[in-house]
């Protein structure tokens, strides 16, 4: 029996473009992008997302980079989003518990009005679900993959057939996983992964703050990991809000999770040497498990894998959807380069390099995240000795600051 799609249209499985699988942020933000180029896009997804209220405030943020903004704007996407909530940060300050100056990061130093936002991730996927339902996106919500075929690798006219939960069969050029750390499709596929676990979680929590976080973006290292101060919006019971990210080792971490509001804050102000005062819990807390995973190639057939189906990386940076919007946006630029010279935009070649390309700069990233991670995140006395003045070095050393902020931006 034929369902229709959220959209109203009724869907026969006919051979398509491009079939997405996961509608979260990489996903739906692949799926319009790539519908807006003129192909044909079906997005596959278990769940018809939340809609976001203004009173309601995800526990997960992202700190959103200039190039990304600018992919979303593309979309029409991105005024919606900066309108509703998105916090904008001029300033970064790093330093570490150890002692030695600070890393500073300043808009005014790199000539831009701000360095980034920090965006929830509820709000980013409500305003491009409300884009896809406007858009010529042939949505299968609710709907998952269980089975797929393909036909041989270098057949210009090969498709990935994928069979849906409900007996569908959708026939695309290309299937894209975008459907999580966990994602079906890429297992499907056959593509392997690896994986390391950190032996740290991160406590998330919204906290309110005597002082005003100044649009500052604030890391304090500490021997038992990172601690991330994020600035947002003022609640109408708080003015001065930030979102924390506090990565601890796995028992530490269940101690904390343990304590009532009033330790919590106590200790979370200590640790954050009190540098925006007196701290107050406004959420419960929530704690994830941290670990890296690598897709060990991000093509097989005509399934490519990106977000968090390719990539998982250590969150102290802030780049995981960052990372995965970038998959998005090189896959765009590979097409729209096709297009303009008349060629065959899914030529295998052509996925291939895709997939080369973003590998390499995602993997890079994951292992420097963790390098960092492992670095800052211990008490060995030679390295505590070092790496607080390694730090200052590379904010005095104009050069080397801009091109770090320039890495982290993407430009």
């Amino acid at each position: 029996m034929n369902r229709r799609s959220s959209t109203g249209r009724l869907n026969t499985g006919r051979r398509v473009d491009v079939a997405v699988i996961g509608g979260g942020v990489v996903g739906a933000a692949c799926a319009l992008s790539l519908s807006r180029q003129g192909l044909q896009v079906t997005l596959i997804e278990r769940s018809e997302p939340a809609a976001w209220t203004n009173d309601a405030h995800d526990l997960r943020v992202y700190a959103f980079a200039p190039d990304n903004a600018a992919l979303l704007s593309a979309l029409g996407v991105w005024d919606g989003v900066a309108a509703a909530r998105a916090q904008p940060y001029r300033r970064m300050r790093v330093w570490d518990a150890a002692g030695g100056d600070e890393l500073r990061f300043d808009a005014d130093d790199v000539a831009v009005k701000r360095l980034g936002w920090i965006v929830e991730n509820a709000l980013l996927v409500d305003r491009l679900w409300a884009a896809l339902r406007a858009s010529d996106v042939v949505l299968r919500c609710p709907a998952s993959v269980v089975a797929l075929e393909q036909d041989g690798d270098t057949d210009p006219d090969g498709v990935a057939t994928l069979e849906l939960d409900d007996g569908l069969r959708v026939e695309a050029r290309i299937a894209i996983a975008a459907d999580g750390g966990r994602s079906a499709l890429r297992d499907l596929a056959g593509i392997a992964t690896t994986a390391a676990d950190y032996g740290q979680q991160g406590v998330v929590a919204y906290i309110a703050t005597e002082h005003p976080h100044e649009d500052t973006a604030w890391q304090r290292f500490l021997p038992t990991g990172p601690l991330a101060f994020l600035p947002c919006a003022p609640w109408p019971e708080a003015q001065h809000v930030s979102s924390i990210v506090w990565t601890l080792p796995d028992d530490e971490a269940g101690r904390v999770m343990a304590l009532d509001d009033a330790l919590f804050a106590e200790e979370l102000t200590r640790a954050f040497a009190s540098r925006l005062g007196a701290c107050r819990p406004l959420t419960p807390r929530r704690a994830f498990p941290l670990r890296r995973q690598l897709a060990q190639t991000y093509l097989a057939g005509r399934v490519l894998a990106m977000g968090d189906a390719a990539h998982v990386v250590h969150p102290l940076a802030g780049q995981g959807v960052n990372l995965g919007l970038r998959d998005v946006a090189a896959l765009r630029e590979a097409v729209a380069s096709a297009q303009a010279r008349k060629a065959d935009w899914a030529a295998p070649h052509r996925l291939a390099r895709w997939a080369r390309t973003r590998r390499s700069d995602a993997t890079a990233s994951a292992y420097a995240f963790g390098a960092i991670n492992r670095v800052f995140s211990n008490d060995d006395l030679v390295t505590t000795l070092l790496r607080g003045h390694a730090l200052g070095l590379a904010g005095k050393l104009a050069p080397l600051n801009r091109a770090l902020w320039r890495h982290a931006a993407g430009v």
